[in-house]
């Protein structure tokens, strides 16, 4: 691979909702620049970006793949992204470190959810965006009905053409470039015509002296414009579309050019927020990277992929990694196609590559070559929507499953592994049903683990209505010393999660004892007489007691408080608990009564409704034991273009009715045990 100074680097996400076309595109963009020898096909499973065996298998990206070429004598590195939600982590991972987005609109489905998903990051992180509005050759396609719903949702005066196709469906035959001097159709003439002066509006409003002269008259030149409309890219204020048909390899090269003429270089940003401030992007000096992706290559062990933002990095170095305080040394430096990787000598701004076997070096790590303190800020990922309780199939494998999950999680974060302390349940979260499944796949290719997946047991808890008194005397008469403790106890309600006070007057019960007693408490608070649940929201008074100046202890009194918190809670009224958690629900406009019916069956409340950059948004509150099996039900009830995500509210009381089930089932639970 040749090296290219800092200013010929243009680095970009291709990202989109799952089937747009962003992998086919990746493929043609290498075999177009020489990169490769021949065009790859997900069909054939030949594709470079999709070279996993679970890729191939499903025939979708479900890895963010990061590749590089040379067009116009420029260095390009772009990322194909997955456009499934439950892949979406590698997607925020790509969006975050690339100077620029493509979003690949389908054009005869239009915007869908993985691209407004996609869309919102960007927006987020103020990442400059082109358009690509592919599959144009296909039968119902229509360029002006997609371009109008990206308009709609994306800004009218924002989102304007760059090049317009010839011909529609079947007969697209190419694109015309609205700057450009070709021919121009006769029927499409007034269309060019009025997209060139919109672009050129935008270019002079991009500078105040190129707004003054071309308020006066003045026609601005080629380059004036060119330079105008890259800095309206780089501010937001332009997102150029693009029309094409990668299946049929039209405007693609239009699409290419332009993002080479228009598209930022690693530099234009200036500088890159750190913990330390605002760092300097410089040429050369102290090389400063970040780790964005890791992953476990069968040939070479774990490779990090790295974004470079300042500086310079060359092979046979030190390495200091900032965020874990250790230094490493760079074996080799690697660019990557896919599963191919070439060694090169050096890496500048701008520059996306791997680097293999470095120790103890994870996602969101920052790196450089002096030690300075500078940190990058982490990529936040989505969190977790579903889980599933891991159990092993063959007896005596958990520790295994859980070194293997915990290895997993290191090259994916929205893959999450736990130990649940009240259920004992090793748990794995994830974004939704095909991303477990991956992961557990994975599990047992590479561990050689079987794992049954349980839907997990909720946390209950347990709480009270109303007050309560118990008094209790534990008495124990053996050979020696005996046991003997009384307690006294009121239960009362609380705001606060637990609350222990002492009344007792008289030394009724020694002061010695009382942290006793409430280590009884705290003790019986963790199985309550309902469901077998963690008690809350209990305020617990020790008010009397007696004791025995030989035979009481603090086990005695342990005993003996536990006993009276028991019977004092069931005479307050106790009452079940379950957690709630708050969901955010975004589905193209049709698919709304399916959702409210769904949301409703699930004891759902529905908060609100909103649009979102044209697709519907619906917040509610649902208990989560309604929600372990949403994700696949979503997929079904939207035809996979619906998306969620939730979060943890509060704790309610369960109805009556359904509580009755939870307690028959621990009961009978209990008996079988």
């Amino acid at each position: 691979m040749n090296n290219k100074p800092a200013e010929q680097v243009r680095n970009f996400a291709i990202a989109g909702h799952a089937g747009s076309g962003k992998t086919a595109l990746s493929d043609l963009i290498l075999f177009k620049s020489g990169a490769v020898p021949r065009l790859g096909s997900v069909d054939q499973k030949t594709s470079v970006s999709d070279y996993r065996p679970e890729e191939q298998e499903k025939g979708c990206s479900l890895y963010a793949s990061p590749m590089t070429c040379e067009w116009n004598d420029t260095r390009l590195f772009f990322i194909d992204t997955p456009g499934n939600a439950d892949f979406f982590g590698d997607t925020i991972a790509a969006l975050n470190i690339c100077d620029m987005a493509l979003v690949v609109v389908d054009g005869v489905d239009g915007v869908e959810i993985g691209t407004t998903r996609s869309w919102r990051v960007c927006r987020q992180h103020n990442i400059p965006r082109a358009i690509l509005i592919n599959s144009l050759d296909r039968e119902n396609s229509d360029f002006n009905r997609v371009l109008e719903s990206v308009q709609e949702a994306y800004g009218r005066t924002a989102c304007v053409p760059m090049t317009i196709p010839v011909g529609a469906e079947a007969n697209f035959s190419k694109v015309v470039s609205v700057l450009g001097s070709g021919d121009v159709p006769d029927e499409l003439a007034d269309e060019v015509k009025a997209y060139k002066s919109q672009l050129t509006d935008t270019a002079a409003e991009s500078d105040e002296e190129l707004m003054m002269r071309y308020l006066e008259g003045e026609e601005l030149t080629e380059e004036e414009i060119l330079a105008g409309l890259h800095s309206a890219i780089v501010s937001g204020d332009l997102i150029p579309v693009f029309a094409g048909s990668v299946g049929e390899d039209v405007g693609i090269e239009e699409l290419l050019n332009g993002l080479v003429s228009l598209g930022p270089n690693p530099l234009v940003r200036g500088s890159m927020p750190t913990s330390n401030g605002d760092l300097e992007v410089t040429t050369d000096g102290t090389g400063h990277a970040f780790v964005f992706k890791s992953l476990i290559d069968p040939f070479v062990g774990q490779l990090n992929m790295f974004r470079v933002y300042s500086g310079k990095f060359t092979a046979d170095s030190e390495l200091r990694n900032v965020t874990q305080g250790e230094k490493d040394r760079i074996g080799g430096l690697l660019a990557v196609n896919g599963k191919d990787q070439e060694p090169i000598d050096s890496a500048g701004p701008g520059d996306i590559i791997a680097i293999a076997k470095l120790k103890n070096t994870k996602i969101n790590d920052t790196v450089n070559t002096d030690g300075s303190k500078a940190q990058f800020l982490p990529i936040v990922f989505p969190k977790p929507t579903m889980s599933y309780a891991c159990y092993a199939v063959k007896k005596g494998e958990e520790d295994k499953i859980t070194t293997g999950l915990l290895k997993l999680s290191e090259e994916d974060p929205t893959a999450q592994i736990r130990r649940d302390a009240e259920t004992h349940e090793i748990l794995l979260d994830g974004l939704g049903d095909q991303h477990l499944s991956i992961i557990v796949g994975r599990l047992k290719a590479n561990y050689k683990v079987d794992v049954e997946l349980r839907t997990p047991k909720v946390p209950y808890r347990e709480a009270i209505t109303g007050n309560g008194k118990a008094v209790y005397r534990h008495k124990k008469q053996t050979g020696g010393h005996g046991q003997f403790a009384e307690v006294h106890l009121r239960v009362e309600v609380t705001e606060e999660e637990f609350e222990f006070v002492n009344e007792v007057v008289g030394g009724n019960i020694p002061r010695n004892f009382i942290p006793a007693v409430e280590k009884g408490v705290r003790s019986a608070m963790e199985r309550g007489p309902l469901a077998n649940c963690r008690v809350i929201g209990i305020r617990s008074t020790v008010y009397d007691g007696k004791h025995h100046p030989v035979d009481s202890s603090d086990m005695a009194f342990q005993i003996a408080s536990r006993s009276a918190f028991r019977e004092a809670m069931r005479g307050a009224t106790p009452i079940l608990l379950e957690p709630i958690q708050t969901v955010r629900v975004t589905v193209p406009d049709e698919y709304m009564g399916d959702i409210h019916g769904d949301l409703n069956h699930r004891r759902g409340r529905i908060l609100g409704m909103e649009m979102e950059e044209g697709l519907q948004v619906v917040q509610a509150e649902v208990p989560l034991a309604e929600m372990f099996s949403y994700s696949t039900q979503l997929r079904s009830l939207t035809q996979g273009r619906g998306s969620f995500d939730m979060e943890f509210a509060r704790y309610d009381q369960v109805p009556a009715n359904v509580a009755r089930d939870i307690q028959d089932k621990v009961a009978k639970d209990a008996e079988a045990e």
